[in-house]
């Protein structure tokens, strides 16, 4: 839980704010780069921006989404997808060639890896593909019990967040997925969440050393502590409104609710991070957490803290969707789904139809020809993508856009 889950605007951000390598349900500063008009993009690829940063993301959250309300998507769009993956079962973020072998030196992206596992899964009949995708995200599970945005990389809460949706998504209990030391994913995601008091108190670090941004690891972090992925579903009801001492991942996550619902409150939406350099708080809307927010308060069961933030999204959210394309289609979408609104009516937006325009057409169902929902750049996701690339940059791993996987707000 983008998008990082998973997958935001300050990606470039806390690359140089905390100077540390490592994504997101996921919204980057900078645009991803637009190609050139002789370069032609998979035809069964989502978004019309460059992928090099974020192809696979946007693609999974592209076809989890379809699959989330009902539309097949076209044979072409899967099979891009799963030609994505190396032999080894893991994804990176974007493979032009797929003919060749995965090279050895190509950074290998759980966050990337997690997302499609979740898409697949949804999707039935790729027990094979999404089997060694698990397989590989084991083997790479840190001592902790986490996982970092890149393989050997330190454990984050995005990535660690991703991984565990897509264990569950896979049919597996997170709870069980044990390091060599005996740690579970659920041990490492406690030891991000902070306690009660103070500006962030309840919310989810990035990592114990690094505040990072905290509404975006915080959102994936709450959907990751209930089982669920970037599809998650309502949960109990949660009527506590006060952070309260906690040591289990259960009374972690309710912190942390309590924490989003907070600092959606007055708005209805969160903002984004200051750019890097900048003592000053931002004021632009952050479009991408916002709706991640939306889905980890109804996954806590907090669906009336979730109402505000999503009819703010319903009265502001087209304009950045359109902009930003299918892995903001996505996200907005499955905010919709998880809190019970219609995603084909969407204050005035069908974002089905929008997202359907973004690729290739679905099989089951034709994407509305007078949508005001029509795609224009690239990708969008949640800040679960975005956080984690720009770490791996940091890495010299290459500079990733997100949105915890990630795209313009």
């Amino acid at each position: 839980m983008t998008t990082v889950r998973r997958r935001g605007a300050a990606a470039l951000a806390a690359s140089a704010v905390l100077g540390v390598a490592v994504a997101s349900a996921a919204s980057p500063a900078a645009a991803a780069p637009t190609p050139s008009p002789s370069a032609a993009l998979p035809a069964g690829l989502y978004g019309t921006g460059d992928p090099t940063y974020d192809g696979v993301w946007r693609q999974a959250l592209a076809l989890l989404a379809q699959d989330t309300v009902g539309v097949t998507p076209a044979e072409k769009a899967v099979e891009w997808l799963t030609g994505q993956q190396c032999d080894n079962g893991a994804f990176a973020a974007y493979r032009a060639d797929t003919k060749a072998a995965c090279a050895a030196k190509l950074p290998l992206d759980s966050n990337a890896t997690a997302a499609a596992v979740q898409a697949l899964a949804a999707l039935g009949g790729q027990d094979e593909t999404v089997k060694k995708s698990v397989d590989w995200l084991t083997k790479v599970q840190n001592a902790d019990g986490g996982w970092g945005y890149n393989p050997g990389g330190a454990s984050d809460a995005n990535s660690t967040s991703i991984v565990i949706g897509a264990l569950a998504a896979a049919g597996a209990k997170p709870g069980e997925v044990t390091s060599k030391d005996g740690k579970s994913p659920y041990d490492a995601l406690l030891t991000f969440a902070t306690p009660c008091g103070g500006e962030n108190g309840g919310a989810f670090v990035f990592q114990p050393k690094q505040p990072g941004i905290v509404a975006d690891s915080t959102a994936a972090a709450v959907v990751a502590a209930k089982g669920e992925g970037l599809a998650a579903k309502a949960g109990a009801k949660d009527s506590g409104d006060s952070c309260e001492p906690a040591k289990t991942i259960e009374g972690a996550a309710h912190n942390g609710a309590v924490y989003l619902a907070t600092a959606l409150a007055k708005t209805g939406h969160l903002l984004t991070p200051p750019m890097p350099g900048s003592d000053d708080p931002s004021k632009k809307p952050d479009f991408g957490n916002t709706a991640d927010a939306v889905v980890a308060l109804t996954a806590q069961g907090m669906a009336d803290r979730a109402k505000k933030p999503l009819e703010w999204l319903e009265a502001n959210a087209a304009d950045w969707a359109k902009e930003s394309g299918p892995a903001a289609y996505a996200q907005l979408i499955l905010a919709a789904e998880a809190a019970g609104a219609d995603p084909k009516s969407f204050g005035t937006t069908d974002l089905v139809a929008g997202l359907n325009a973004t690729g290739p057409e679905p099989r089951a169902e034709k994407a509305s020809k007078d949508s005001d929902a029509a795609p224009d750049s690239d990708s969008g996701s949640g800040m679960w993508w975005f956080v984690g690339a720009f770490f791996a940059a940091a890495v010299g791993v290459g500079v990733l856009f997100g949105g915890r996987r990630k795209s313009q707000r």
